[in-house]
């Protein structure tokens, strides 16, 4: 059995920003994250976290291809 060169779990994506905080009670953490692998590699997307994140940590996406809308004010 051939191994694969990605990782079976996603893409890693740096956390180059963070936005700020969304979602109904604040629980989502809103970041623009760096892609490292695969076709869309150099692509900074903004994407929406759950949980603690900060500024140089590297998440696993399992979809690169969405993107989080932008925060807007009400």
């Amino acid at each position: 059995m051939a191994e694969e060169t990605k990782d079976s779990r996603g893409t890693p994506a740096l956390v180059v920003e963070i936005v700020g905080r969304t979602g109904v009670h604040g629980e989502l953490t809103q970041v623009m994250v760096k892609i490292l692998e695969g076709p869309e590699k150099g692509r900074v997307k903004r994407r929406n976290i759950l949980g603690p994140v900060k500024v140089g940590d590297v998440v696993i996406l399992l979809d690169t291809r969405r993107e989080a809308k932008k925060i807007t004010a009400r």
